[in-house]
């Protein structure tokens, strides 16, 4: 070790993925102590094992705080840029079922802990993330956008997690140009402290933030969106006009107005809303749509002809445990020149239950759908190669299909679907494969 150049050493350290390693790395030489000092990158966060240790009468006596290691490793660094601190995922995932905690060992957004370390490495820092034990921190309003906004003038990104966030004395900051707010509640009931203070802003992402009533982002420079509303505000609006890409998942909220009329890449997630309005975006290509009213809502999207690639999803069954229908005929006038077709495992079962009730009666198709790529079960092997020969008859250009069968599916049915499939038409490049839940797909053939 002794033989590396000091550049590469450096490298070396700057890369651990757990800063307490960097202390460790201090006792092997001179060297490694006095270039350690020149490391960047702060990443420290707190394992369920030492949350465990450390409340062990047993061991906590051998535990030193997690807050104190890291003030210890923020001092002996001369320049930090980026620091990320929190408690690993098991701890963000405990409740107070689990255990009942009012202790502050590691409430990470206190005011008083922040105030002990931030201002001595404020300047130089361009990215903060800070993931919270929700345990401690839910009950507990923090200031933290206060002092990081007072202090961090050339901050770029910042992350904050499972904490209940006040915007009192937040300062406008230019210069962030990211921000991401997961599992927090933020007092800001419109929005509006975060438009006005992060004016720069070009990423996005609201993940499961409580306490917004009507809330509304306008932002001129904004290019990604991603928000999961975690509540049921009465009205959801985005004003954006450089917005590309916007992932959206709402429930029931009265009006949704969305005006970004250089959106490339869609994806919306939605029950139902009273009033929907989506300005025509004239450069949208790619849509991916979920609800349970599927062909409810493709009337609203009257920019459908403009959607080369489209992904739709549904739950298998609506409130009263009833198959709703997925009409095809509708979805192929409504998104009359898309090229690229994907079905989830529950727009395949409503597109099958309308396929079913009409019968010789199927009218509509497609000349412009090349792909379609399809996850479903089998309740009725008749019925699912009536529906994939349906579908090779109505989409006459169509050349590649990718059809993945649920594994618990059997293997014996499964292997006819294929055969007879493959049989019936042999202009398609097929490609077969099994799906499961929350798994990567596990592929049978390519290229057949």
């Amino acid at each position: 070790m002794d033989d590396l150049p000091s550049p590469l050493i450096l490298e070396i350290l700057s890369r651990l993925h757990d800063s307490a390693d960097l202390a460790r790395c201090r006792l092997v030489s001179r060297e490694f102590n006095a270039l350690s000092s020149d490391v960047r990158t702060i990443n420290f966060h707190c394992s369920l094992e030492r949350y465990t240790m450390s409340r062990s009468p047993a061991t906590r006596s051998d535990v030193t705080p997690f807050k104190t290691i890291f003030k210890r490793l923020v001092s002996s660094l001369r320049r930090v840029e980026s620091i990320s601190i929190g408690v690993e995922k098991p701890l963000r995932e405990m409740s107070y079922d689990d255990v009942e905690d009012e202790s502050d060992d590691l409430y990470l957004t206190d005011k008083c802990f922040i105030s002990d370390w931030l201002p001595s490495v404020a300047g130089e820092l361009k990215s903060i993330s800070i993931s919270d034990f929700w345990i401690q921190s839910c009950w507990r309003q923090s200031v933290v956008l206060s002092l990081i906004s007072c202090d961090c003038l050339s901050l770029r990104e910042l992350e904050l997690k499972n904490c209940w966030l006040s915007v009192d004395g937040l300062n406008p900051m230019p210069m962030l140009t990211s921000l991401t707010l997961e599992y927090v509640r933020l007092d800001d009931e419109n929005l509006g402290r975060v438009n006005d203070c992060f004016p720069s802003l070009q990423v996005l992402n609201l993940i499961g933030v409580g306490g917004l009533g009507r809330p509304k982002i306008h932002l001129l420079h904004l290019r990604t969106c991603q928000w999961t509303v975690s509540n049921a505000p009465l009205s959801l609006t985005i004003l954006a006009p450089n917005l590309i890409n916007l992932k959206l998942a709402c429930v029931k909220p009265r009006s949704l107005v969305i005006d970004a009329p250089l959106l490339t890449d869609f994806n919306l997630s939605i029950e139902t809303a009273s009033k929907f309005q989506v300005k025509e975006p004239c450069n949208l290509k790619a849509l991916q749509l979920e609800s349970k009213y599927l062909c409810s809502l493709f009337n609203l999207f009257t920019f459908g002809r403009t959607i080369k690639n489209l992904i739709v999803d549904s739950s298998k069954c609506d409130e009263s445990g009833e198959v709703a229908e997925l009409n095809l005929a509708k979805l192929f006038n409504v998104f009359s020149s898309t090229t690229s077709l994907t079905l989830g495992p529950g727009a395949w079962s409503k597109a099958e239950t309308w396929f079913l009730k009409q019968g010789s009666e199927v009218i509509g198709g497609t000349k412009e759908l090349k792909e379609l790529i399809a996850r479903f079960y089998v309740d009725d092997i008749n019925i699912t190669l009536l529906f994939i020969f349906y579908l090779l008859e109505k989409c006459t250009s169509l050349r590649d299909m990718t059809l993945l069968i649920h594994h618990e599916v059997e293997t014996s049915i499964a292997s006819s679907i294929m055969s007879r499939s493959m049989a019936h038409c042999a202009r398609v490049r097929w490609r077969w494969g099994l799906w499961m839940k929350g798994k990567k797909d596990a592929w049978i053939s390519d290229g057949i």
